[in-house]
């Protein structure tokens, strides 16, 4: 089962670039579902692990994604689900196990049926649709889209993490609404990545993130990652504003939905605080 949490953070993640890198409609469509619920069964296959007292990691292989045709990275796709099936073997639970099994043998029938497209995502044109940057502009946004793709990757495996490992509803509200709002902003920013031709895979978490003894000093010091983040948009709309209104716009508009996060990570402290007072 540990073994079935690895390959399914992998097929995830590999459909989720995918889903990133496609630009025919229905491709994208298809993937950005199938790499929801490959998710899911992430997710469900964690917690049957809790459930049974398993240890585990967010361990994984390197993902290679690099391709100039999409039905490459597909055929790879294809024989991680595969290869899923077979693990599947090991899980005891029958609910669970019929439940990805019959999900992977319709992705795997509609994947098959997805058209092939050339990729663009890796071609290193450092250009944003048709926005005239400078090269300091440009340095500036290719930087913060790899270190904040990363940043959000990151944030997804920890909140979910400690989500699952959480039974305060309250804390887990506010955790689910960090992972749903990590998720648009790793899909935003990939997407751009892919633009610009720049698409990188997130590097493997060390478990010492996620596996969090001081929850509370864990929001705190996310509190500060975020105002910390927070300013990088900002000196980042401010350095392509006079060139570009509408990525200045975009960049805006990460940095406001920043406010409400650390609202939501200062609810949790307190909440997190009067909970181990009053125990």
């Amino acid at each position: 089962m540990k073994t079935l949490l690895i390959k399914t953070h992998e097929a995830w993640l590999a459909t989720l670039m995918a889903s990133f890198m496609s630009q025919t409609t229905e491709n994208k469509r298809v993937l950005t579902e199938f790499s929801g619920i490959l998710w899911r069964h992430f997710t469900w296959i964690e917690h049957d692990l809790i459930v049974q007292g398993i240890e585990y990691d967010y361990d994984r292989e390197n993902i290679p994604v690099k391709v100039e045709r999409l039905s490459v990275l597909l055929a790879d796709i294809l024989r991680r689900m595969n290869e899923l099936e077979l693990l599947l073997v090991r899980c005891e639970d029958e609910a669970l196990k019929q439940r990805i099994s019959t999900d992977l043998a319709y992705m795997k029938y509609a994947i098959g049926k997805l058209e092939d497209e050339e990729i663009h995502a890796f071609d290193m044109n450092r250009r944003y649709r048709d926005i005239e940057l400078d090269e300091e502009a440009t340095g500036a946004l290719t930087l913060f889209l790899f270190e904040e793709s990363y940043k959000e990757y990151e944030l997804i495996m920890i909140y979910n993490y400690l989500q699952a490992h959480s039974d305060d509803a309250f804390l887990n509200r506010i955790f689910q609404i960090l992972i749903d709002e990590s998720f648009f902003h790793l899909r935003s920013f990939g997407e751009m990545m892919v633009e610009m031709g720049i698409l990188g895979v997130p590097r493997v978490i060390h478990e010492s993130l996620y596996k969090v003894s001081d929850i509370e000093k864990f929001l705190l010091d996310g509190i500060e990652e975020e105002i910390a983040a927070k300013e990088q948009c900002k000196e980042l709309s401010d350095a392509v504003a006079s060139k570009s209104d509408e990525l200045a716009r975009f960049f805006d508009f990460i940095n406001y939905q920043e406010n409400y996060h650390i609202e939501l990570m200062r609810e949790a402290v307190s909440h997190y605080r009067a909970k181990r007072s009053d125990g």
